[in-house]
């Protein structure tokens, strides 16, 4: 039964005196809590935690079936009773107790039709919201490919070499790969608005130096901070979309998230292209501050905080504010020690990356698409503007099947939720994490041969349609690859899932930043078409990680120390219940 509400001329105490539990009884959802002391609650959790790692050591970990990649188990300890974030309850008390200095406290949370609880927003606002910061995350996407038109006309005024011209494309992608290593954590203790509105404030001051930079060390730098900046909204996103709808209503908004951050790219040829013609390449970064101060606008003047915990935490201060009582949340009782918080965010990323067969190469794999991506802002310039003569905003035309490959694929996006949805039912509702390879395993191949198209239709005598349409089954296969890749890695690692993805974010970026200093050599020694083939011969390779992890992955999960293991595709078990 949930408790009742709290009357008007009632206090916490009253209501914790009302309802004692014995002391050491495990807190239930509807159920209030009484803590003798604060203290003593501390260090039998102490306890409880260190046997329950010593457990872990011994035993393999197993589902969680109430996980959410967005609670913030990184922040919270293992005991944290976070239905208090994903559960309505009447009269806003999930928990009442005693501190350590003998004065009550109310845990407080969302109430039934809460207003202030985002997944009770009216369509329209979240909507609204779902536009504004996909909006944003094409935005910073596109910053990332729009000055690749005029590399050349930084060559020339400040008489550097390409390469060096290139690093400023190279500088903002590594800030990608760094800057969620900050920003998540940040986000899960003040909130997601503060994040987004102080990051795209630094982003658009600093785009301002490097468009009247009048050395490149000036450019190289500003660029650098720029791309840290930027990462924020990238990082973000998804958990907005996680925090406004529900989960049986976040396929369409998803999908329209999913395509933003390649869409982006696909279009900063075509407009950077024309812009360049017309304007120079400072401009290129005046249309950046355009756009990113025009999303910023928005962020901050119409996206209101979304974050559960952080909206939950306001609550509470402005209760005991008003009241005189002590209002709190989770995060008052249970936050970890800040050592086991920067090893979680830190450390935990390098360790799946390098101890975790399943991280490992599915890392390996987005870096080899997100530096493909990358590498065809080169590519096609040379196969186009050096091969055929093209100027570079004729040039950004070819980059629109690319986008279209992106946007076909998205529109597909709910076709694909559905048949994971009816192929869970044969697992009781509990599927396998390798169910959601199968997609991957489908589009893999459309990667290789859209870069074979592209490879053998690039001769500057033919027609210009092979190499822009090879774009379209690329971009259509890459929203497949990514959102399977990310939904394995979270299904796999559930707890351990934000750092899981913080891991492959980081190794892919700093391989897309890579690629775009040798892409010109490589085409230049190989030529057009073996250069472009290589690319496909490795993307052709990388086919078999998926049906690898589809046939091995629960084995390869039963003897991991971070992932859970147990059932798998051929046996159709139902995983067994466990607590995070």
């Amino acid at each position: 039964m949930p408790p009742p509400p709290l009357a008007a001329n009632k206090s916490p105490y009253d209501i914790e005196r009302q309802q004692t539990i014995p002391e050491g009884a495990a807190i239930n959802i509807y159920r209030t809590n009484t803590r003798q002391s604060t203290a003593r609650v501390y260090d039998s959790r102490s306890m409880r935690r260190t046997s329950t790692n010593a457990s872990r050591a011994s035993q393999k970990a197993v589902r969680d079936p109430n996980f959410d990649v967005n609670l913030p188990y990184r922040t919270l300890t293992v005991d944290a009773n976070l239905a208090e974030y994903t559960s309505a309850v009447s009269g806003g008390a999930i928990e009442t107790g005693v501190g350590a200095d003998g004065v009550p406290y109310t845990m407080v949370a969302f109430e039934p039709n809460d207003p202030d609880n985002p997944k009770n927003w009216t369509r329209l606002k979240k909507w609204w919201i779902t536009m504004v910061v996909a909006v944003t995350c094409l935005v910073v996407a596109l910053c990332s490919s729009v000055i690749t038109p005029g590399i050349q006309g930084v060559v020339d005024e400040f008489n550097v070499s390409r390469e060096v011209a290139l690093l400023s494309i190279t500088v903002f992608v590594v800030g990608f790969g760094v800057g969620p290593l900050a920003f998540a954590p940040l986000s899960e203790i003040y909130g997601r608005q503060v994040v987004y509105v102080s990051t795209m404030a630094l982003a658009v001051i600093f785009v301002i130096p490097c468009a009247v930079a009048k050395n490149v060390a000036t450019l190289m730098v500003c660029r650098a901070i720029d791309g840290i900046a930027f990462s924020a909204p990238m990082t973000l996103v998804g958990g907005t979309l996680a925090d406004c709808w529900k989960t049986e209503e976040r396929g369409v908004p998803m999908a329209a998230f999913s395509a933003a951050p390649f869409v982006g790219p696909a279009l900063g040829p075509l407009i950077g292209g024309y812009l360049y013609d017309g304007k120079g390449w400072r401009w290129l970064y005046w249309i950046q501050l355009i756009l990113a101060g025009f999303v910023w606008i928005m962020m901050t003047f119409t996206v209101p905080e979304t974050y559960a915990p952080t909206i939950l935490a306001r609550r509470a201060k402005k209760l005991s504010k008003q009241t005189g009582l002590r209002y709190i949340t989770e995060q008052d009782l249970d936050l970890r020690p800040f050592s086991e918080r920067l090893i979680n965010f830190l450390i935990r990323p390098i360790q799946l990356l390098f101890v975790e067969l399943i991280v490992f190469l599915i890392a390996v794999y987005m870096s080899v698409l997100y530096g493909l991506l990358y590498m065809l802002f080169i590519a096609y310039p040379i196969v186009y503007r050096d091969g055929k003569g093209w100027s570079a905003g004729k040039t950004g035309l070819m980059f629109l099947p690319l986008a279209a490959g992106v946007v076909a694929s998205a529109l597909c996006a709910t076709f694909v939720n559905n048949d994971y949805i009816r192929r869970c039912a044969k697992f009781n509702g509990n599927p396998p994490a390798e169910v959601r390879l199968i997609p991957m395993m489908v589009s893999c191949w459309l990667i290789p041969i859209g870069m074979f198209i592209f490879a053998w239709s690039s001769y500057p005598h033919v027609s210009w349609a092979g190499p822009a349409f090879a774009g379209f089954p690329v971009g259509f296969g890459f929203i497949f690859l990514y959102n399977s890749a990310n939904n394995y890695l979270v299904d796999s690692y559930q707890h351990q899932a934000a750092s899981a993805l913080a891991a492959k974010t980081c190794l892919r970026s700093f391989w897309g930043a890579a690629t775009v200093l040798f892409t010109a050599q490589m085409y230049n020694k190989l030529g057009y078409q073996w250069a472009s083939s290589l690319l496909a011969f490795i993307a052709l390779a990388c086919c078999g990680i998926p049906f690898l992890f589809y046939f091995y992955g629960a084995k390869i999960r039963a003897k991991s120390k971070y992932a859970y293991g147990g059932e798998s595709i051929e046996d159709g078990e139902k995983p067994s219940d466990g607590g995070h």
